[in-house]
């Protein structure tokens, strides 16, 4: 039997061996200091890096040969047509496509230089230093103390929960609304509240990134204001991937954009590809692709 350690500040993604000594899995080696280096072109740290990478369901090939890297305290949008492939790829970042029947990757992620697809690698440990915000809220049926404090105790924490959720929630922008209604039920929360309870609940387990799969889509336009003000906050902290059908959305909130498209092959299938990544307000005003300035500007898609 082995168990995973994880220590938020110096955490790896590989598995320790148990009281029963054997594991054939390579030495704990910490994964590099967050924010350590820049690059030279005075981009953040490469936090993801993804090499000819194609996502398969099955014999089907969802996605082909994406090569993108994501750096550090950004926002990342990954934006074009539904059925491209976006969501897919970043479920790919934290291998939440591993829960899916017949999913695998080509290629090549790696989290700063480690394979994030290695054998030795605990998806487990990915999940927690990666974190996901989903498009719909999915608050626990449990009271907004509670839905917070669950991902640091099953982590083993067991003091000091009380300030851990207070600056989980206030670090979502939550805590001046709930702090008098922490033992209520987190389902009477209003949509947007709730969707921010959601990433307070991720931040709670202090990951490094946060990814978000299209996390204002079914909120009104002032809550999707609110979230949109706290993820320019999170970025600060956190490195951040988001999915968005919104251009304005991609347009106000991220540092890099991603454009992906379905081509269809000679059988007609449709397979996702990556077309253009570049810095957003150079996407948004001056695209290298013409299918990519065909999209922003709504001719299709």
């Amino acid at each position: 039997m082995t168990q995973s350690r994880y220590t938020a500040s110096t955490g790896t993604l590989r598995t320790a061996p148990g009281e029963d000594g054997g594991t054939d899995r390579p030495s704990q080696v910490p994964i590099p200091e967050v924010h350590g280096r820049l690059l030279a072109e005075g981009l953040g740290e490469v936090v993801f890096e993804l090499a000819d990478v194609s996502i398969f369901y099955g014999s089907y090939q969802a996605v082909r040969e994406v090569n993108m890297t994501v750096h550090s305290r950004q926002i990342t949008a990954l934006i074009g047509p539904s059925g491209c492939g976006k969501s897919t790829v970043l479920r790919c970042l934290n291998r939440m496509n591993d829960l899916i029947p017949g999913a695998r990757v080509e290629g090549k992620i790696t989290y700063h230089t480690e394979n994030l697809y290695a054998d030795y690698v605990d998806p487990i440990q990915v999940r927690r230093r990666i974190g996901m915000v989903f498009q719909k809220p999915n608050p626990f049926p449990k009271s907004i103390y509670d839905n917070i404090a669950y991902g640091p105790r099953v982590n083993g924490v067991r003091k000091g929960m009380d300030d851990i959720v207070e600056e989980a929630l206030t670090g979502a922008a939550l805590w001046d609304e709930v702090k008098d209604k922490l033992k209520q039920s987190a389902l009477a929360l209003s949509g947007g509240q709730q969707q921010r309870l959601c990433i307070a609940r991720t931040i709670a387990v202090k990951p490094e990134v946060i990814l978000m799969d299209e996390p204002c889509s079914a909120l009104d336009p002032i809550a999707t204001a609110k979230i949109e003000d706290l993820m320019h906050d999170l970025a600060t902290q956190y490195t951040i991937v988001i999915v968005t059908h919104n251009m304005q959305q991609a347009a106000r909130v991220s540092d890099r954009t991603a454009f992906f498209t379905a081509d269809v092959d000679g059988e007609g299938v449709r397979h996702g590809r990556l077309v253009e990544y570049d810095v957003t307000s150079k996407m948004f005003t001056n695209p290298s692709d013409r299918r990519t300035e065909d999209y922003i500007s709504g001719r299709f898609g």
